[in-house]
């Protein structure tokens, strides 16, 4: 078990206004404090849930690693969550903080396999993999090489869906479900690269039911062992740097 030396971790998820995510990232932010101890880990969130990353910051100082609980790399972690830190910084000159990488940019790929196969995924199955899309083409570029990896794995087909792109009455869970049924699927089964069930993850499935009725649905990666290895992960790799003023 590798023991962080940080003063201070603070997680940031997104947020939603679905229950489940905030009880999801609690979860995520507990395990995390089960594989750091002696490290202080506190969560906050970008919009929809409490508390606000510059509420959190607002009532820090010192160093803090601060890990992006996001599987693409786009708008939020690029733009949005820096500027958050700058400003905590400005206003409170002694706060040192590091932002590491998203936390995708360890594979998801191990936790997908597993909570596929928890579901029971079998032989002549095809993968409907779904993320968040981003306006940020490199960060949806990422999230697509990442069901290439899936299928390697699998050895089964596997395409790819964001739920925040799905087009009129579903048109690409529609596309996808036609292009693994093309590949062989016999049955599809539906894997969501997201931290949490919520809305976005129930806006696919429904469609799926409407289009490929009995598809079977994985669970959401929360906090399995892959995710929280990857959160020690960067923040063994912050901690071996300087801390720095956005």
């Amino acid at each position: 078990m590798w023991t962080s030396t940080a003063a201070r971790i603070l997680l940031v998820a997104h947020g939603s206004r679905d229950p489940r995510f905030a009880a999801t990232a609690r979860r995520v932010a507990a395990a995390t404090r089960r594989a750091l101890p002696g490290t202080r880990v506190d969560l906050a969130y970008l919009d929809l849930d409490e508390p606000l990353v510059q509420d959190v910051l607002a009532d820090l100082s010192g160093e803090v690693t601060v890990i992006p609980l996001l599987f693409g790399d786009g708008y939020h972690s690029k733009v949005d969550l820096p500027a958050l830190l700058a400003r905590a910084a400005q206003r409170t000159p002694d706060l040192r903080v590091v932002q590491t990488p998203v936390l995708g940019r360890y594979s998801p790929v191990p936790a997908l396999v597993d909570r596929l196969t928890e579901a029971g995924l079998r032989a002549g199955d095809g993968v409907l993999m779904y993320a968040v899309g981003s306006s940020d083409a490199g960060s949806d570029a990422s999230i697509v090489e990442r069901g290439r990896e899936l299928s390697g794995v699998l050895g089964v087909p596997v395409a790819t869906v964001f739920a925040t792109r799905l087009g009129p009455d579903g048109a690409a869970v529609r596309t996808a479900v036609d292009a693994l049924a093309a590949r062989g699927a016999e049955r599809v089964a539906a894997s969501p690269l997201f931290l949490s069930a919520g809305l976005l993850t129930e806006r696919v499935e429904r469609r799926l039911d409407q289009i490929a009725p009995g598809s079977l649905v994985a669970g959401p990666l929360a906090d399995h062992p892959a995710l929280i290895n990857a959160i020690t992960r960067l923040a063994g790799a912050a901690v071996r740097r300087p801390a720095h003023q956005p």
